[in-house]
């Protein structure tokens, strides 16, 4: 079947959708939970839509429009496009992760201080594609707060020595994911043992607290199998060793870039325009290693010190992680350093709105990608997977199924938080009842912890998936397509470690 047909077929079968969703409107069957199979359409459709036709945007849009009908609440753009827009949550990705991100890279292009870098790091550490790869996943593993900071912070390290040594967007943008959420499952200094804690807290009597929550969340990391498989795989990707079974559009990219130099495929949208990879430094403007590393210094400094003390050393279970202050201070330190050092206000200032017009796309397809969620939230997407499936789950399969429960809320919704908050109260009670023994309820926490991080890894309609191919300048379905494979390796070799392992409990 030819690339139109799928994609008219596609079409036809969204717009066939929406029709019967109008003509039914008012009329589905809710339990005050969900809507039935209806509940799981719009996000199931947006995420085919963006397979079938190589294009997120619409695709979103339709399962918005979609999930407006079902819900009965037809005008989108007041129930949810506004509001999830102007979300405090989308405020700090807008303000941060993208302003804050594209202003500084563009910054960058104006200073040539990224570039720079990249020459310093690659005539100390780096030798060709494979010790770049191993470069970027030692940032990756460095920088490991998790989710939407780990790959910010690792993409923009990581990317001028990446290009200069012919490592495909696509290679990049996979190990940049794969340490992001993966890795902060593994390596708990940051705040997801805090979150997760609270939301075990009560659900069980062996987890009465949050402290004893976050007890339980280190005590079961040796169990978060998917992660550590995820981070392993990435580590061999690295060294260009590993399964003979990475995927074939990866090595494509591989081959393409290798002997070519193109970074991307013919006909490829990288998330990032062109105005962040294009080095313009005024004339007379000498780059410098502290155009780089005194705005990374700041960054850093300001995020982690913080939490260090606060969590380490005073022992708060809220700890201080500054970090919107962090990504804004950094902005203005890269502007200070340029001004002292020569550069006009007025260039820096050009290169700041040059790099936050370069994330567009990205802000457009996240704000989407947040929207899609609160319709996800209300036709009951994620309760309506939980009723279907929690009942036919046999005791020796639960770690397992529990892993691809989560592994499938999570790509649908776009969320490892969102599908802690849905799936931890139900599934620790569930677990406990089916076996109430400590060691299997480990299983079972591990396998959520993990299938949750598959899906925010590997969604598209993932704020992860979307920064990565982002902060990478990597088309996002190429990302999406070319990392699946190796996800869902690990995820099977982690079913399977689960069933083994219940085996000598249950």
């Amino acid at each position: 079947m030819t690339r139109a047909r799928i994609r008219w077929g596609g079409l036809a079968v969204a717009a066939a959708l929406i029709v019967a969703a109008v003509v039914f409107a008012g009329d589905f069957p809710t339990n005050g939970e969900h809507y039935g199979f209806w509940s799981v359409v719009p996000p199931v459709l947006a995420l085919v839509l963006a397979f079938a036709l190589r294009e997120v945007i619409s695709a979103l849009f339709i399962g918005i429009v979609l999930g407006g009908v079902i819900s009965g609440k037809l005008n989108v753009v007041q129930e949810f496009l506004i509001p999830s827009i102007g979300s405090p949550g989308y405020g700090l990705i807008l303000l941060v992760y993208l302003w804050a991100l594209g202003g500084l890279v563009g910054l960058w292009t104006r200073t040539g201080g990224a570039v720079l870098f990249a020459r310093w790091a690659g005539a100390r550490i780096v030798r060709g594609p494979r010790t770049a790869k191993l470069f970027t996943w030692i940032m990756g593993m460095v920088f490991h707060q998790g989710g939407s900071i780990s790959t910010v912070l690792t993409g923009a390290t990581v990317r001028p020595v990446s290009d200069a040594n012919r490592v495909a967007h696509e290679e990049m943008a996979y190990i940049v994911d794969s340490t992001g959420s993966p890795a902060a499952t593994v390596i708990p200094f940051n705040v997801w043992p805090i979150y997760v804690g609270g939301l075990v807290a009560g659900t069980v009597p062996v987890i009465s607290s949050a402290d004893q929550g976050i007890a339980f969340f280190l005590k079961a990391l040796p169990f978060n199998f998917y992660a550590i498989f995820a981070v392993l795989f990435t580590l061999l990707f690295a060294f260009d060793r590993g399964p003979a079974a990475w995927p074939r559009r990866m090595r494509a990219a591989m081959h393409r870039t290798r002997e070519t130099g193109d970074l991307d495929r013919e006909g490829a949208e990288p998330l990032a325009a062109g105005e962040l990879s294009r080095i313009e430094t005024p004339e007379g403007y000498t780059p410098a290693l502290i155009d780089f590393f005194g705005p990374m210094g700041v960054l850093l400094g300001v995020a982690i010190i913080p939490f260090v003390k606060t969590y380490f050393i005073d022992g708060s279970s809220t700890p201080t992680l500054p970090i919107a202050e962090a990504f804004v201070l950094a902005v203005l330190a890269a502007i200070g350093i340029a001004l002292a050092r020569g550069m006009s206000l007025r260039v820096a200032m050009d290169g700041f709105i040059t790099g936050c017009k370069g994330v567009t796309i990205g802000a457009v397809v996240l704000g989407l990608a947040v929207t899609l969620k609160s319709v996800a939230d209300a036709v009951g997407t994620a309760a309506y997977v939980v009723d279907t499936v929690g009942p036919w789950i046999p005791p020796v399969t639960l770690p397992a199924s529990l892993l691809v429960m989560a592994m499938f809320v999570a790509f649908s919704t776009g969320t490892s938080w969102g599908t802690y908050a849905v799936l931890f109260p139900v599934s620790m009670p569930l677990a406990w009842a089916v076996l109430p023994d400590p060691m299997f309820l480990t299983l079972c926490f591990g396998a959520v912890t993990g299938g949750a991080v598959f899906g925010d890894q590997c969604s598209p309609i993932s704020d992860t998936t979307i920064l990565s191919s982002l902060v990478s300048g990597c088309d996002l379905m190429d990302h999406v397509l070319t990392q699946l494979p190796p996800a869902l390796m690990a995820a099977g070799l982690a079913a399977l470690a689960y069933t083994l392992a219940a085996l000598f409990v249950v």
